[in-house]
């Protein structure tokens, strides 16, 4: 009983790191398309460089338009849309997220982090962080959650 409480506890702990891992990867080109009046993607795109992506930055009065191009479900929808090997990555994404969809190369059109969660990378405000989920999205409208971050 001991044994398994212990393995329990370890596999607990596990999982609450798990979205805090890093994932190594060569650098890969994203294009994020953004307005030029949103100060909180620019903060994204510096994070998306600090970990290895070489970003084509593309400032538009439409990004609506590409919303609509890669067809991003309005609830999906955030401030910024991005393209990376030919999926859509909406909203502030953590980097590793982006990595490790690379990596495991589902069948979906994208993920995305809806709405503009506070702490997520680009929207930090000092120590305070929201909770929020990074999700999936295919074609057939299906959502997922792909990984969970706690709030403080």
């Amino acid at each position: 009983m001991k044994n398994k409480l212990v393995f329990i506890l370890l596999l607990s702990s596990f999982n609450l790191m798990a979205n805090e891992i890093k994932v190594p990867m060569a650098s890969v080109e994203i294009e994020v398309y953004r307005s030029p009046s949103c100060g909180c993607c620019s903060k994204w795109v510096k994070h998306l460089e600090e970990n290895n992506f070489t970003v084509k930055d593309v400032v538009t009065n439409d990004v609506s338009s590409i919303k609509n191009k890669y067809a991003v479900p309005q609830e999906m929808s955030s401030c910024h849309t991005a393209i990376v090997n030919g999926y859509v990555v909406e909203g502030h994404v953590p980097a590793n997220d982006i990595k490790q969809m690379l990596l495991n190369k589902p069948n979906i059109i994208g993920i995305s982090v809806p709405a503009m969660p506070v702490g997520t990378p680009g929207m930090e405000m000092g120590e305070r962080k929201d909770p929020y989920q990074v999700v999936s999205f295919d074609k057939d409208k299906k959502v997922q959650v792909v990984n969970s971050y706690e709030g403080n």
